[in-house]
This record gives structure tokens, C-alpha cells and sequence, in this order.
């Protein structure tokens, strides 16, 4: 996989909308996740689909639809700024 893209569990992860990476794999497998790439929307099943800047990604935690549009990959999990870095938060 290139740096341009990046597994959606393994960005979601390091985004920090999921403690863990099998967490955030669960959360793709039972198709809570939205991803829309070059204008098309698609309800994602496997974890191991990617993500690329400028994607949006759309799910729901905690009770509330959250919607975000993918900035960079991340080379790790960091801080929580870090991860705020990571997207831009659409609604």
C-alpha cells in the first residue's frame, strides 16, 4: 500500500475514533462506515480497504453521526492533536 492511502481500520485507529485497531476492524465488518471516493458512496465490509486524502468518511459513535473528510494518512498513532490532524470534521 502506498503512502497515498492507508487501511481504513488502521486510520481509523490512528485517528482515534477507535482504541484499538480490532476495534475499529469490528466497527468497518458489521458496516457502520460510509466512505465516499470520487463521488461515490459505498458502505465498507472489509477492514482492509483504504482511505485517501480527500475521501469522507461517514459513521456513527457515541449516538452521533460524525462525518469527516480524510487530510492525511499518519505514519502512527499519536497524541491526541496528532490525530486531529488527521481529518477535518464536516457537519
Amino acid at each position: 500500500m502506498s503512502v497515498e492511502s492507508c487501511r481504513i481500520d488502521v486510520w481509523l485507529w490512528r485517528a482515534r475514533f477507535a482504541k484499538t485497531r480490532s476495534l475499529a476492524a469490528a466497527l468497518v465488518e458489521k458496516g457502520a462506515i460510509r466512505l465516499t471516493h470520487n463521488g461515490a458512496q459505498t458502505r465498507l465490509d472489509k477492514p482492509s480497504r483504504s482511505v485517501h486524502p480527500g475521501d469522507e468518511v461517514v459513521f456513527a459513535q457515541g449516538g452521533r453521526l460524525i462525518a469527516v473528510r480524510v487530510v492525511q494518512m499518519g505514519e502512527r498513532r499519536g497524541s491526541a492533536e496528532d490525530a486531529r490532524a488527521l481529518y477535518v470534521m464536516l457537519q
